[in-house]
């Protein structure tokens, strides 16, 4: 069994609750509606301390230790999952404010503002997945056929070391990179050295159009705020999930 995943399972027996996830689970083996995640303990307020943890590890870690699901890979989770696990952390040890700084539209300057956390619902999910988790879609440009999947956690750690990596100077190709990530199928051809080479060659068009799909296909948690700023101007404010996301209660 993969480290990640055993680390968290040592402790189901632990003090949890479950959380519902956004996706569903229907892209998961095997397939789970929702989690048992661990609370945070005082144990953990020393990860959460540490000035050495980048944000990607925090995370990693978090869902390593608090994940209490036999026999469940965290790195298959999506990106939505692990937002709605880390809400649940946040808000169940430290409570739903989310206090950000947010600049005025108006005035330049940034004032301070609380979001509450309490009550994320999700977007609603208007496009779904074959019975094996993948999608399809037909190229505007080229007119074929493309099944793809969505990336998980593994998939993004991936793609973040290969830019890491990359020389520097040199601009990553982290545009192809993630579509070589996401198709799985062209025109029936699954070979990946010859979807990578379509991919290189893919007209802009069949490009961008596809990443629109994928955006709408991927499950969402609804994380846009309406803020009043000083001057009275309405802001759009995004929740974001970074170091800070913990960090600012230590």
């Amino acid at each position: 069994m993969d480290q990640t995943a055993a680390y968290g399972q040592q402790n189901f027996n632990l003090p949890h609750d479950v959380v519902k996830l956004p996706s569903k689970g229907v892209f998961y083996k095997p397939k789970k509606e929702s989690l048992k995640i661990g609370y945070l303990t005082a144990s953990d307020e020393n990860l959460l301390m540490s000035q050495n943890s980048s944000s990607d590890n925090l995370i990693t870690t978090l869902l390593r230790n608090k994940v209490y699901e036999p026999g469940f890979d965290i790195n298959q989770l999506l990106n939505t999952d692990v937002q709605a696990i880390l809400i649940f952390l946040r808000n169940t040890s430290f409570g739903p404010e989310y206090n950000i700084s947010v600049k005025d539209p108006v005035t330049g300057t940034y004032f301070e503002t609380t979001l509450m956390m309490d009550a994320i619902d999700f977007e609603k999910q208007t496009v779904f997945p074959d019975e094996n988790g993948l999608f399809t879609f037909k190229l505007p440009k080229s007119n074929k056929e493309v099944k793809f999947k969505l990336l998980s956690l593994a998939d993004e750690k991936e793609i973040e070391n290969f830019t890491k990596s990359y020389p520097q100077g040199m601009v990553a190709p982290t545009v192809t990179k993630r579509l070589e990530k996401h198709i799985v199928e062209i025109d029936g051809e699954k070979d990946k050295g010859n979807i990578s080479q379509f991919i290189l060659q893919m007209p802009i068009m069949d490009s961008k159009e596809l990443k629109k799909f994928i955006d709408v296909c991927e499950p969402k948690l609804d994380l846009k705020r309406t803020v009043i700023a000083p001057s009275g101007e309405k802001v759009t404010v995004n929740m974001s999930f970074g170091v800070e996301f913990f960090r600012p209660f230590f």
